[in-house]
Protein backbone atom coordinates (compact mmCIF):
# COMPACT_ATOMS: atom_id res chain seq x y z
CA UNK A 1 0.00 0.00 0.00
CA UNK A 2 1.29 3.51 -0.79
CA UNK A 3 2.12 5.73 2.17
CA UNK A 4 -0.06 8.84 2.70
CA UNK A 5 1.57 12.22 2.19
CA UNK A 6 1.00 15.76 3.42
CA UNK A 7 1.88 18.63 1.08
CA UNK A 8 1.63 22.37 1.69
CA UNK A 9 2.03 25.28 -0.72
CA UNK A 10 3.04 28.70 0.56
CA UNK A 11 4.52 32.06 -0.40
CA UNK A 12 3.65 35.73 -0.74
CA UNK A 13 0.09 36.61 -1.70
CA UNK A 14 -0.01 37.05 -5.46
CA UNK A 15 2.47 34.27 -6.25
CA UNK A 16 -0.31 32.03 -7.55
CA UNK A 17 -0.16 29.43 -4.78
CA UNK A 18 -3.95 28.98 -4.60
CA UNK A 19 -4.11 28.45 -8.36
CA UNK A 20 -1.23 25.99 -8.10
CA UNK A 21 -3.03 24.15 -5.27
CA UNK A 22 -6.11 23.75 -7.45
CA UNK A 23 -4.09 22.58 -10.45
CA UNK A 24 -2.11 20.12 -8.32
CA UNK A 25 -5.26 18.64 -6.76
CA UNK A 26 -6.85 18.24 -10.20
CA UNK A 27 -3.71 16.51 -11.50
CA UNK A 28 -3.52 14.14 -8.53
CA UNK A 29 -7.21 13.27 -8.89
CA UNK A 30 -6.58 12.60 -12.58
CA UNK A 31 -3.86 10.17 -11.51
CA UNK A 32 -6.53 8.32 -9.46
CA UNK A 33 -4.79 9.33 -6.23
CA UNK A 34 -7.19 9.98 -3.32
CA UNK A 35 -6.60 13.61 -2.41
CA UNK A 36 -8.00 16.07 0.14
CA UNK A 37 -7.55 19.81 -0.33
CA UNK A 38 -7.77 22.36 2.48
CA UNK A 39 -6.96 25.98 3.23
CA UNK A 40 -5.18 27.40 6.30
CA UNK A 41 -6.61 29.44 7.97
CA UNK A 42 -10.08 28.02 7.39
CA UNK A 43 -11.17 24.62 6.20
CA UNK A 44 -13.59 23.98 9.10
CA UNK A 45 -16.62 25.88 10.47
CA UNK A 46 -14.50 27.21 13.35
CA UNK A 47 -11.60 27.94 11.01
CA UNK A 48 -13.84 29.96 8.66
CA UNK A 49 -14.92 32.21 11.55
CA UNK A 50 -11.29 32.73 12.58
CA UNK A 51 -10.28 33.34 8.95
CA UNK A 52 -12.88 36.11 8.69
CA UNK A 53 -11.44 37.80 11.79
CA UNK A 54 -7.83 37.39 10.65
CA UNK A 55 -8.28 38.63 7.10
CA UNK A 56 -11.16 41.10 7.29
CA UNK A 57 -11.64 42.43 10.83
CA UNK A 58 -11.24 46.22 10.87
CA UNK A 59 -10.03 46.48 14.46
CA UNK A 60 -6.51 46.19 15.80
CA UNK A 61 -5.32 42.63 16.48
CA UNK A 62 -2.10 42.31 18.49
CA UNK A 63 0.57 40.26 16.73
CA UNK A 64 0.61 37.58 19.43
CA UNK A 65 -3.20 37.31 19.31
CA UNK A 66 -3.03 37.11 15.52
CA UNK A 67 -0.49 34.28 15.71
CA UNK A 68 -2.59 32.35 18.22
CA UNK A 69 -5.77 32.73 16.16
CA UNK A 70 -3.93 31.20 13.21
CA UNK A 71 -2.74 28.40 15.49
CA UNK A 72 -6.28 27.75 16.74
CA UNK A 73 -7.63 27.51 13.20
CA UNK A 74 -4.81 25.13 12.28
CA UNK A 75 -5.33 22.95 15.33
CA UNK A 76 -8.97 22.45 14.33
CA UNK A 77 -8.02 21.84 10.69
CA UNK A 78 -5.54 19.13 11.68
CA UNK A 79 -8.03 17.42 14.01
CA UNK A 80 -11.04 17.65 11.71
CA UNK A 81 -9.60 17.37 8.19
CA UNK A 82 -5.89 16.62 7.79
CA UNK A 83 -5.28 13.75 10.22
CA UNK A 84 -8.47 11.90 9.24
CA UNK A 85 -7.50 12.14 5.55
CA UNK A 86 -3.98 10.87 6.27
CA UNK A 87 -5.46 8.05 8.37
CA UNK A 88 -7.54 7.09 5.31
CA UNK A 89 -4.31 6.81 3.33
CA UNK A 90 -4.85 9.94 1.23
CA UNK A 91 -2.61 12.72 -0.03
CA UNK A 92 -3.42 16.08 1.60
CA UNK A 93 -2.73 19.40 -0.15
CA UNK A 94 -2.95 22.47 2.10
CA UNK A 95 -3.01 26.08 0.89
CA UNK A 96 -0.62 27.43 3.59
CA UNK A 97 0.35 25.85 6.90
CA UNK A 98 2.57 26.61 9.91
CA UNK A 99 5.40 28.12 7.84
CA UNK A 100 3.16 31.10 7.03
CA UNK A 101 2.70 31.79 10.77
CA UNK A 102 6.44 31.67 11.34
CA UNK A 103 7.11 34.07 8.47
CA UNK A 104 4.24 36.57 8.78
CA UNK A 105 4.09 36.91 12.56
CA UNK A 106 7.71 35.93 13.20
CA UNK A 107 10.14 37.19 10.57
CA UNK A 108 7.89 40.11 9.56
CA UNK A 109 5.84 40.65 12.72
CA UNK A 110 8.59 40.61 15.32
CA UNK A 111 7.75 37.44 17.24
CA UNK A 112 10.47 34.84 17.76
CA UNK A 113 10.30 32.31 14.90
CA UNK A 114 11.64 29.45 17.02
CA UNK A 115 8.85 29.99 19.56
CA UNK A 116 6.24 29.96 16.81
CA UNK A 117 7.60 26.65 15.57
CA UNK A 118 7.24 25.29 19.12
CA UNK A 119 3.69 26.61 19.57
CA UNK A 120 2.85 25.24 16.14
CA UNK A 121 4.08 21.80 17.15
CA UNK A 122 1.74 21.91 20.14
CA UNK A 123 -1.22 23.10 18.04
CA UNK A 124 -0.75 20.41 15.39
CA UNK A 125 0.41 17.54 17.57
CA UNK A 126 3.75 17.74 15.79
CA UNK A 127 2.27 17.17 12.32
CA UNK A 128 4.54 18.62 9.63
CA UNK A 129 4.09 18.53 5.87
CA UNK A 130 6.31 15.99 4.14
CA UNK A 131 6.96 18.64 1.49
CA UNK A 132 6.34 22.40 1.43
CA UNK A 133 6.60 24.23 -1.88
CA UNK A 134 7.41 27.93 -1.40
CA UNK A 135 6.55 30.16 -4.35
CA UNK A 136 9.03 32.98 -4.82
CA UNK A 137 8.27 36.14 -6.80
CA UNK A 138 9.46 39.79 -6.75
CA UNK A 139 7.20 41.95 -4.58
CA UNK A 140 6.13 44.20 -7.44
CA UNK A 141 4.99 41.25 -9.55
CA UNK A 142 3.19 39.61 -6.64
CA UNK A 143 1.24 42.82 -5.94
CA UNK A 144 0.38 43.26 -9.62
CA UNK A 145 -0.83 39.67 -9.97
CA UNK A 146 -3.04 39.71 -6.88
CA UNK A 147 -5.92 41.05 -8.94
CA UNK A 148 -8.29 41.91 -6.07
CA UNK A 149 -8.65 44.27 -3.13
CA UNK A 150 -6.05 43.68 -0.42
CA UNK A 151 -7.17 41.94 2.76
CA UNK A 152 -5.97 42.96 6.24
CA UNK A 153 -2.65 41.12 5.89
CA UNK A 154 -2.01 42.12 2.28
CA UNK A 155 -2.60 45.82 2.96
CA UNK A 156 0.48 46.14 5.18
CA UNK A 157 3.38 48.24 3.96
CA UNK A 158 6.16 47.25 1.60
CA UNK A 159 8.74 46.82 4.36
CA UNK A 160 6.50 44.23 5.99
CA UNK A 161 6.10 42.27 2.76
CA UNK A 162 9.81 42.52 2.04
CA UNK A 163 10.44 40.93 5.45
CA UNK A 164 7.87 38.23 4.59
CA UNK A 165 9.71 37.42 1.38
CA UNK A 166 13.07 37.26 3.18
CA UNK A 167 11.53 35.03 5.83
CA UNK A 168 10.25 32.53 3.29
CA UNK A 169 13.61 32.33 1.57
CA UNK A 170 15.44 31.98 4.90
CA UNK A 171 13.22 29.19 6.19
CA UNK A 172 13.32 27.34 2.87
CA UNK A 173 17.11 27.45 2.96
CA UNK A 174 17.17 26.21 6.54
CA UNK A 175 15.15 23.06 5.80
CA UNK A 176 16.01 22.03 2.20
CA UNK A 177 14.94 18.46 2.95
CA UNK A 178 11.32 19.59 3.43
CA UNK A 179 11.06 23.05 1.83
CA UNK A 180 11.56 23.65 -1.90
CA UNK A 181 11.65 27.12 -3.46
CA UNK A 182 9.67 27.36 -6.71
CA UNK A 183 10.23 30.23 -9.15
CA UNK A 184 6.72 31.65 -9.59
CA UNK A 185 7.62 34.13 -12.33
CA UNK A 186 6.83 31.94 -15.39
CA UNK A 187 3.24 31.29 -16.51
CA UNK A 188 0.98 29.04 -14.42
CA UNK A 189 1.47 25.96 -16.60
CA UNK A 190 5.26 26.18 -16.38
CA UNK A 191 5.13 26.64 -12.61
CA UNK A 192 2.76 23.68 -12.34
CA UNK A 193 5.27 21.48 -14.17
CA UNK A 194 7.89 22.36 -11.55
CA UNK A 195 5.35 21.61 -8.79
CA UNK A 196 4.50 18.24 -10.30
CA UNK A 197 8.15 17.26 -10.60
CA UNK A 198 8.72 17.81 -6.88
CA UNK A 199 5.47 16.13 -5.86
CA UNK A 200 5.98 13.16 -8.18
CA UNK A 201 9.43 12.56 -6.72
CA UNK A 202 8.01 12.39 -3.19
CA UNK A 203 4.99 10.27 -4.06
CA UNK A 204 6.95 7.75 -6.09
CA UNK A 205 9.23 7.27 -3.09
CA UNK A 206 6.06 6.52 -1.08
CA UNK A 207 4.83 3.87 -3.46
CA UNK A 208 2.31 5.84 -5.54
CA UNK A 209 2.03 5.20 -9.27
CA UNK A 210 2.56 8.50 -11.08
CA UNK A 211 2.54 9.14 -14.83
CA UNK A 212 5.17 11.55 -16.21
CA UNK A 213 4.74 14.89 -14.46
Amino acid sequence: MPTPAFLSLDGLDGTGKSTQCRMLVEWLAGQKIPVTACVDPGGTPLGQKLREILLHDKGHVATAAEALLFMASRAQLVAEVIRPALDRGEVVVSDRYLLANVVYQGHAGGLEPSELWQIGALATGGLEPDLTLVFDLPLELAAARRGRDADRMESRDEDYHRAVKRGFVFEAGRRPDRFKLIDAEPDAEAVQKAVRREVARLLKDRGWTIDAA
